[in-house]
């Protein structure tokens, strides 16, 4: 099958002291040509941020900005007259359309927020800027593929103005899961915390892997592994 593996160790980097990131496709001062985006799916940013720290109120527009928490609790507040705190097992979903400003910190001043920021490129400009936030159980996400985004909102998961479904699963050791790309879709699977063989392709935290051809794909853990798939068009 047709893939690009994105090793964590060849991702970008940032490090200015109250934040360390690690960058899937290019970002701000990181760029490379060949890893500028995976169809719509345009950022994976995996950020880690100090305690009480965080990113002051700046603008966003045409994007689709998802933020998923691995650990800690991230503290948003919006020029759309949204504040909240999101933690693990839940996902924030912010349409920026015609314009939005925000500020994201973290919630806590003695432990470290690790999140993954998300840009998908919406399907079209000058969406009215809006906000959906929705919390998905361990247990839906344990062993299983829980779809926690797409276009249409369906089982529950948030809105993505965009034709990408997002899963999220919490894959125990020795447990495996089978996906199926259907033709004219491609895949990007992101790993989040573990190891996760993907039709015997050896990945680990922070491995990014895109799959090209439609087919059926095998996903097994060699440990409790925690992963994201978008299921994009091709």
């Amino acid at each position: 099958m047709n893939q690009i593996l994105r090793p964590s160790e060849a991702r970008g980097d940032a490090d200015f002291g109250w934040l360390k990131s690690k960058h899937t496709f290019s970002f701000g001062s990181y760029f490379d040509p060949n890893y500028i985006g995976f169809g719509a799916l345009r950022v994976i940013n995996e950020d880690r941020v100090a305690p009480s720290a965080g990113f002051p109120t700046h603008p966003h527009q045409n994007m689709e900005i998802i933020s998923y928490v691995v650990s800690g609790g991230l503290e948003h507040k919006d020029s759309i007259g949204t504040g909240s705190v999101i933690r693990p097992g839940e996902l924030q979903r912010m349409s920026a359309g015609t314009g939005v400003r925000h500020s994201e910190y973290n919630h806590s001043d003695t432990e470290p927020v690790h999140f993954l920021q998300i840009w998908i490129v919406p399907e079209q400009d000058g969406l009215q800027p809006s906000y959906e936030q929705k919390a998905f159980a361990e247990d839906e996400r344990q062993n299983a593929l829980r779809l926690i985004g797409s276009r249409d909102g369906r089982n529950g998961s948030v809105v993505i103005h965009q034709d990408v479904d997002l899963y999220a699963s919490l894959l125990g050791a020795d447990k495996s899961l089978a996906y199926d790309i259907r033709p004219g879709r491609k895949v990007w699977l992101q790993i989040v915390k573990g190891k996760l063989s993907v039709n015997n392709q050896q990945l680990s935290a922070g491995d990014g892997l895109g799959l090209l051809d439609a087919g059926a794909i095998s996903l097994a853990a060699r440990e409790n592994a925690e992963f994201l798939l978008f299921d994009l068009e091709a």
